[in-house]
């Protein structure tokens, strides 16, 4: 076996945690309230499933539109700084150049540590353009397909729609069965 051989397996599903986080928390408690204020208010198990169901309904189309927007947003902002980044790089590369500096000395590093990377990057201005996006905004690449324009709604919506039903429904079960000394 190669010593020089080093693989990391790395956790990839930052987004779907912290969709399914979001989403579980919405879902849960939002229809208990609203089938715990119906139901307070003295309506039949009909009228509360209804209003349970029209629930569901409309938080499945508000989640499935936000997050297809939500992506989309993201994508467009990062086009937006790629592009102005490229044109940085292109008409202030001195001013980019400074900002690499920044960077670097930031994490300790003097002028000796980071030259040979600086000059590679000029060599290279799409990993210099990448560098900067990555280190100087903090942004990466979005996933092409989070917010296809060619896919209304996106599979992401879809999939956020989905679960938002299902958790909306499972917290309705409640009220689907009428219980004894309730009123019709």
């Amino acid at each position: 076996m190669d010593a020089h051989l080093h693989h990391e397996s790395h956790f990839h599903a930052s987004d779907l945690v912290r969709d399914v986080v979001i989403g579980m928390a919405d879902g849960l408690t939002v229809p208990f309230a609203l089938a715990a204020g119906v139901s307070g208010a003295a309506a039949s198990v009909g009228i509360v499933i209804t209003a349970g169901v029209a629930e569901i309904a409309a938080g499945a189309i508000a989640m499935g539109l936000g997050g297809y927007l939500a992506a989309r947003s993201q994508a467009e902002h990062y086009a937006a700084e790629l592009a102005r980044e490229e044109f940085e790089i292109v008409e202030k590369p001195q001013a980019e150049e400074a900002e690499v500096a920044e960077i670097f000395e930031r994490y300790g590093l003097k002028p000796e540590h980071y030259s040979g990377v600086m000059a590679g990057l000029r060599e290279r201005p799409i990993a210099w353009r990448d560098f900067m996006m990555r280190f100087e905004l903090g942004l990466e690449r979005p996933e092409p397909e989070r917010a296809s324009a060619r896919r209304l709604p996106s599979v992401r919506a879809m999939w956020s729609a989905a679960r938002f039903r299902w958790r909306r429904t499972f917290c309705c079960v409640p009220w689907s069965r009428p219980c004894r000394g309730r009123r019709p």
